[in-house]
């Protein structure tokens, strides 16, 4: 189901929302210091192409939490903006509503995106 899932969410809202990412990344990566910035847009990115399968697993460190500020002010809250948008029309129909969680999790990543990891649901993660 996770195949199927992930081919409609592309369809229908994947492709703009890692576009999105991929540009953020780029932007970022225009200057040295944003390049770490940027290589984990790109990675991001992959899960908005694909989110089924994956969930996001968050770690506490205070440098990730720097850094989180200064992604949301200039980056995140934009990302999160349009992922919210696409999370709400997609939760219109009841057909729509996983991919509207997908979305709202995308939402959630975009405004703290550092310390958080990419697990897929198969694999065990611990801490």
């Amino acid at each position: 189901m996770g195949c199927l899932g992930n081919i409609i969410w592309f369809i229908f809202g994947g492709f703009a929302g890692g576009l999105a990412w991929l540009l953020a990344g780029v932007l970022w990566c225009i200057t040295i210091v944003g390049i770490p910035i940027g290589l984990q847009c790109f990675k991001l990115a992959g899960l908005s192409f694909w989110p089924f399968g994956k969930r996001v697993v968050y770690s506490t460190s205070t440098s990730s939490f720097l850094v989180n500020i200064l992604w949301l002010v200039i980056s995140g809250f934009w990302l999160a903006v349009g992922h919210c948008i696409s999370g709400i029309i997609l939760c219109v129909t009841i057909i729509g509503i996983p991919f509207g969680m997908q979305s709202f999790k995308l939402a959630k990543l975009a405004l703290m995106p550092f310390g958080a990891q990419v697990v897929s649901t198969n694999s065990v993660y611990m801490e």
